[in-house]
């Protein structure tokens, strides 16, 4: 057994694992592929799930212009869109003057995690199938009573074929408020082999009347876990 699949070995202690001479331990060994996060930028807005989301600012003056649709962020690593969703005047009675209406949109980001390049090896994934962990942090807001999906799918080499998929949209409790972190995660395990890819896409929903209420989020991870998949 080389030196480098030695340290692969001493690292993440896979019992039972497959690990043929054919792969370049050296380089797995320096990619770390386990118990690390896969995503690229997973804090685009520069927050931490570790400390409180900020309170949102509230100018006096209220701000003129079109109306913001995203949050300011470095997005680098991510694929963004925007979907501003229809005003809602199905519960005004004919004839009510309207000054001000909120414009909802939906913030998606998505990303596309390659495990191969990441360093994995396709017979730990086709035949340990190590647990992956996916977790997501997302703000406590009076928003709206949706304000947050997760989609997650694990792909084929084709990038197409999807092998398992986990999927949650939450309903928040607008009668309470603490202002904190929300939690989301998911583990696949038992997945089967094939998996190459893992494609990460979550939405935030946004507010604006007269000025603008995101969404906040923090901490998206995607880690491959040195813990074999129980079937």
């Amino acid at each position: 057994m080389s030196e480098w699949k030695n340290k692969c070995v001493e690292e993440w202690a896979l019992q039972g694992a497959p690990m043929p001479d054919s792969v370049d331990w050296k380089s797995v060994y320096e990619a770390k592929p386990l118990g690390r996060n896969l995503l690229k930028n997973p804090s685009p807005l520069g927050l931490s799930k570790d400390s409180p989301p900020p309170e949102p600012e509230l100018p006096d003056i209220p701000m003129h212009g079109p109306p913001i649709s995203a949050p300011e962020g470095d997005f680098t690593g991510w694929k963004t869109d925007t979907e501003i969703l229809p005003t809602d005047t199905s519960g005004i009675p004919p004839g009510v003057v309207i000054c001000y209406l909120p414009e909802y949109s939906w913030f998606t980001l998505e990303q596309v995690v390659d495990l191969k390049a990441e360093g994995l090896w396709n017979e730990l994934m086709d035949g340990f199938q190590p647990e992956i962990e996916v977790q997501d942090w997302y703000e406590e807001s009076q928003v709206h009573d949706q304000i947050y999906e997760l989609h997650v799918k694990l792909l084929a080499a084709d990038k197409t074929t999807v092998i398992a998929e986990h999927s949650v949209s939450p309903t928040e409790d607008r009668s309470v408020y603490s202002h904190t972190w929300k939690e989301v995660s998911h583990v696949f395990s038992g997945y089967g082999p094939g998996v190459r890819y893992v494609h990460f896409l979550h939405r935030v929903k946004n507010n604006f009347v007269r000025q603008f209420y995101p969404t906040l989020f923090a901490g998206s991870s995607v880690v491959v876990k040195p813990v074999k998949s129980s079937s």
